[in-house]
Formats: structure tokens, sequence, C-alpha cells
């Protein structure tokens, strides 16, 4: 008996999203096969893309950079690595109260002298 030959099923195009949230809780509740055809899908081979980053000299307090790196160890990660994760929250966390994009989840608000000064100076 020959095999039966299964109709390939039609792809549907994507919907638009408003937002990159959107569109991530809708690929987080949705099966992508209705909308990718996975069997054409292929390994992607990036082998010049090189990490845009720049080496900068920074002066922290001493109690702080420990601190940093007593949390870094909880995580189990470099503090420098750690250091970049909280800066980059920080920064979205900024854009996103100025209108920004936002990218990553926002962090609490530092208590530093610095940061209350300014809260005071704005009113």
């Amino acid at each position: 008996m020959p095999a039966r030959k299964t109709k390939k099923p039609e792809q549907k195009a994507p919907p638009r999203f408003e937002s990159e949230a959107e569109e991530r809780e809708f690929w987080e509740t949705h099966d992508t096969t209705p909308y990718v055809d996975w069997r054409r899908g292929g390994v992607a081979a990036f082998p010049n893309l090189k990490p845009s980053t720049t080496t900068i000299s920074l002066r922290l307090p001493v109690p702080l950079l420990a601190e940093l790196k007593v949390l870094a160890n909880k995580r189990d990660v470099p503090y420098q690595s750690l250091l970049k994760v909280f800066l980059a929250e920080r920064v979205a966390a900024e854009q996103a109260a100025s209108g920004g994009r936002a990218k990553r989840m926002q962090p609490a608000r530092a208590n530093s002298r610095a940061h209350r000064g300014r809260r005071r100076a704005r009113g």
C-alpha cells in the first residue's frame, strides 16, 4: 500500500503588533506552526559578529564594589557582568520614565544622595 501524502497546511501571515511586548505575549501563548514552516529552517552562523564594547575606567567606593561582588557571587556571575545588567536596567527605566523606549524591567529607584538632590531640585 503506498504511503499517503499529507497535505501541507497553508501558512498564515503573522498578525501585526502594536508593541514588542504585545508580540512577545502572543508568541508565548500561541503555537508557531501555522505561521512558520520549520522544515525550511536552518542554522544561522555569524562568524564575524563581534560585541561592540568599550573599555572604561570607573571609580567606585570600596563598600559599593564589595556589595556588588557579594550580589554577583550569590548569582554566580562575574561582578562586571552584573554591573552591566544593573546599568542597562536603570538606563531602560530612565528612558521609559522620560517617554523613551524601555528595553527591560524597571528596577527600584536608587536611594543615593545625588538622586535625592535631583528629585528635590525638580520639585
